[in-house]
């Protein structure tokens, strides 16, 4: 009876002691499960992406304003996927009018793009955010590097052993910027130099002070080389495959090239020109649309049907503030400031545009 006894005291202590050490195991389970859940908890991020149609000279400064912004979009409980697609400006508009693309945001090198081509259909906003102007880039190994100036850039170009480039005029405003400033170089120099430079060279010609783009642009010798946007020369001219292209000044000073800077009443830049630089306008067969010459001015909108719409609020929001135009102008590009708006301006941004339209 004492031995049965004894036993059954036994496995009673044992079960006890088991007990006390499961449980052992499960407070110390718990306290680190307490400890750490609220905490993952709080640090989870929502995934998302943004999709971006931009002109190819911004390729620069978006990305480190969406670098930027991602590491914000984190205080805002997002970890943003940034895709952007960079392209002519025309280009960057057609991928939504005419292919159906879906985008977030498009940011353009020519706001008028925005009223004309994506205004009622596909937004009914849109701010304007910076300039630039064009210039002649080079190396020094480009031929005539040491002879080239603001005074005497289309003689060079002319010589028969120079080559030169710019971006497609249907496709980049960078193109059909480029042709209207050697068209606005003829009135301000009093020479032949459009016909010299484009006429001799390609299909796109001039009827007086208007230009015409054909829709197939055609090359006629291997003086001019045209490429879809004008950062796909930057390449050929660092390489010494190209001597000289025309460019925005920002993307030259990114790239570390020596440029001519042009006078300003060819340039683009000067906003007290415009009347001046309006004597000039090209058609541009890939829209049938006709543009006039004037001051470089960006442009940037969300679209109606943006996959991500709140947070590309968000994104344009912050790239409008004080850290979006410090990035810029570290990237060498001029900002508007503050920005200026037009159309039915969304709520989100209105503290950091001044509205006009």
């Amino acid at each position: 009876m004492k031995r049965a006894s004894l036993i059954l005291i036994g496995i009673f202590l044992l079960a006890v002691i088991a007990s006390g050490c499961i449980g052992g195991n499960e407070v110390k389970d718990t306290g680190t499960k307490e400890s750490i859940a609220p905490s993952s908890e709080q640090t989870e991020l929502k995934k998302s992406t943004l999709k971006i149609f931009h002109a190819g000279s911004l390729s620069e400064p978006l990305k480190d304003v969406s670098e930027a912004f991602r590491e914000y979009a984190k205080t805002l409980g997002y970890d943003v996927e940034i895709q952007a697609e960079a392209s002519g400006s025309v280009m960057a508009v057609r991928k939504v009018t005419d292919l159906g693309k879906k985008a977030d945001i498009i940011a353009l090198a020519d706001y008028t793009l925005i009223p004309q081509l994506l205004v009622p259909n596909y937004t009914d906003f849109y701010v304007l955010f910076a300039t630039n102007e064009i210039v002649i880039a080079f190396t020094d190994r480009s031929k005539y590097a040491d002879e080239i100036n603001s005074n005497n850039w289309y003689e060079i170009l002319a010589r028969e052993d120079v080559s030169f480039g710019f971006s497609d005029p249907n496709q980049d405003p960078c193109g059909y910027r480029s042709v209207m400033v050697m068209k606005l170089a003829d009135i301000y120099y009093g020479k032949p130099i459009f016909e010299t430079l484009v006429e001799r060279n390609t299909n796109i010609y001039a009827e007086g002070n208007h230009i015409v783009a054909p829709k197939e642009i055609q090359i006629k010798t291997d003086k001019v080389i045209i490429r879809p946007k004008e950062t796909d020369l930057t390449g050929l001219v660092e390489s010494g495959s190209l001597d000289y292209y025309f460019i925005y000044k920002s993307v030259a000073m990114q790239h570390g090239l020596k440029f001519v800077e042009l006078p300003k009443e060819i340039n683009l830049k000067d906003f007290t020109l415009a009347d001046y630089y309006g004597q000039v306008s090209i058609t541009l067969g890939s829209t049938g649309k006709t543009i006039k010459a004037k001051p470089i001015v960006y442009g940037v909108t969300v679209l109606k049907d943006a996959p991500n719409k709140e947070l590309a609020l968000e994104y344009l929001k912050f790239l409008l503030s004080e850290r979006g135009k410090e990035i810029f102008e570290k990237n060498y590009q001029d900002f508007i400031w503050p920005p200026v708006g037009f159309g039915n301006i969304p709520e989100e941004i209105k503290d950091e545009v001044k509205v006009e339209g």
